[in-house]
């Protein structure tokens, strides 16, 4: 089986493999040029940059969420530029415990590609261990990826809706606990959760240090979830979703399926405050 996760000491001896796709994904939702700024700064030698907003997501609408899942066509063209083929193993990293290198990967599986690893422990781990990095950009190299979506991974709001009398689904909210509760909401109009669904943050499938816990970890992280037949995942806008189900994959548990829209297209059919409709 495909690793879900490569090490820095593996990557570094992988940097000249023509087999791998390095992708550097930081991202800062609250400064979203952050991450090209830090890329040019510097990054793994040889890793192609991808951003959440122009590469990883399309435009934002009136309902669908903050960020919708990209065109599988416009992504595989990207993902075209940069070498991407049927044998390649991509490997996303980001500085932030996964929150959007597990998208990157996500849409990777989406997509058809199960040759998708993210790096353990990010920029953070590979700087720290004292590998190399550099500020060139890589040229473009030619690719051959053909997308094949799977839909069956995927959930609009009805069928969410659906979910909440589905004695074997369980709904699962990624977002830390205090936005899960309603007690703040810093991006989104609306706080609160969706009813029925129960908090497993998606922050709690790594330590301090953004590395993976250990495969028994997450098994007992998840044991109360293995017998659902169905797991729902989602976030603000189904980014670090993807780190929960990334998680639940390692545990072993593959029934999941992401609410792509996630709370912020969840709470755009709601009323706001004030009589505001959003």
């Amino acid at each position: 089986m495909l690793p879900y996760a490569v090490t820095a000491s593996w990557l570094t001896e992988h940097l000249a493999d023509p087999t791998v796709v390095i992708v550097d994904c930081r991202f800062d939702l609250m400064d979203t040029t952050r991450g090209q700024r830090e890329y040019a700064q510097g990054h793994l030698p040889g890793a192609y940059y991808l951003d959440l907003e122009q590469d990883l997501s399309s435009p934002r609408q009136e309902h669908g969420g903050r960020h919708p899942l990209p065109d599988p066509e416009k992504l595989a063209a990207r993902l075209n530029e940069i070498g991407v083929t049927p044998e390649t193993l991509v490997v996303a990293y980001d500085d932030s415990r996964f929150a959007y290198a597990a998208r990157c990967w996500w849409l990777l599986r989406w997509l058809g590609h199960d040759r998708a690893a993210v790096l353990d422990g990010g920029y953070r781990a590979y700087v720290e261990a004292g590998y190399p990095t550099t500020t060139e950009v890589p040229s473009p190299r030619p690719g051959n990826f053909q997308p094949h979506p799977h839909p069956e991974w995927v959930v609009d709001r009805a069928a969410v809706m659906a979910a909440q009398a589905a004695p074997q689904t369980v709904i699962v909210d990624a977002r830390e606990p205090r936005r899960y509760r309603g007690e703040i909401e810093p991006i989104d109009p609306v706080a609160g959760h969706i009813p029925g669904a129960v908090n497993y943050p998606w922050q709690a499938i790594s330590d301090e240090q953004g590395r993976l816990k250990s495969v028994a970890e997450l098994q007992a992280h998840w044991q109360p979830l293995a017998a659902a037949e169905q797991i729902i995942v989602y976030c603000g806008s189904g980014v670090t979703a993807c780190v929960d189900i990334l998680g639940l994959a390692i545990a072993g548990l593959h029934q999941t399926k992401l609410y792509a829209g996630s709370w912020s297209d969840w709470c755009s059919y709601l009323a706001a405050p004030h009589g505001r409709s959003l």
